[in-house]
């Protein structure tokens, strides 16, 4: 099994502009801030970014968002981030509002190869608007597009060489899901373990689904918190 371990630069490189990221994390925990930072560094423009929320104003995604990189945000929520409200209510950002639970299941359906989900969430609200509509059995439901990305960037606590993951308690969320859903999988990890330091029953997300773990000793910093 070949060693994933690689330096920032060259795992935020294969990420352009135009391409759909997917990025973990619920507020705080699972979000891989330093992954961010690099991304915002590299300038990429025209992103599409699936996040379960916009993080707040002045940490995480927002410094994609105020650096103009972001054309179009699929979350949950934006309510945390007065700097992303504006954006939309200006027109300058596109934001595709889903219900959580829809939102992983899209991804899921991503991940599992499959072209959507059909639920009676959302029926008779705005977020019906523009779906094709079907009925089942004397029911309507709704269809819900599978969500892919080119890339997904995720935070772990710990990583071996193969790219097996262990997240902490709640940071799980979103970044296992997120790691079956993307054609290239970006993992900044808190510690790196040697291959089979992570026992069997604890991984939670297998290395074959892992292209890059940038370990977090190697970038310098480890305040995920940081702004």
């Amino acid at each position: 099994m070949h060693d994933k371990t690689c330096p920032m630069e060259q795992a935020i490189a294969q990420i352009e502009d135009g391409m759909t990221v997917m990025v973990g994390g619920f507020g705080i925990p699972g979000t891989p801030f330093l992954l961010i930072e690099a991304l915002r560094s590299r300038g990429c423009k025209n992103l599409t970014l699936i996040k379960n929320d916009a993080n707040e104003k002045g940490m995480g995604i927002d410094h994609l968002l105020a650096a103009g990189q972001v054309r179009k945000l699929i979350a949950t929520h934006i309510g945390l981030n007065a700097n992303a409200i504006a954006l939309m209510n200006a027109g300058r950002l596109e934001v595709e509002f889903c219900a959580q639970g829809i939102l992983a299941e899209r991804i899921r359906a991503g991940g599992a190869g499959i072209a959507g989900i059909v639920t009676d969430i959302g029926i008779g609200t705005r977020l019906a608007e523009g779906k094709q509509r079907l009925g089942i059995n004397g029911q309507s439901f709704l269809f819900e597009a599978a969500l892919r990305a080119d890339v997904a960037l995720i935070h772990a606590e710990s990583a071996d060489c193969f790219g097996n993951l262990r997240f902490a308690a709640s940071a799980r969320n979103f970044n296992p899901l997120m790691a079956m859903a993307a054609d290239k999988v970006i993992v900044e990890a808190e510690q790196r373990l040697p291959l089979g330091a992570i026992g069997a029953d604890d991984v939670h997300c297998p290395g074959v689904f892992v292209d890059a773990v940038v370990p977090i000793e190697l970038t310098g910093a480890y305040d995920v918190k940081r702004t």
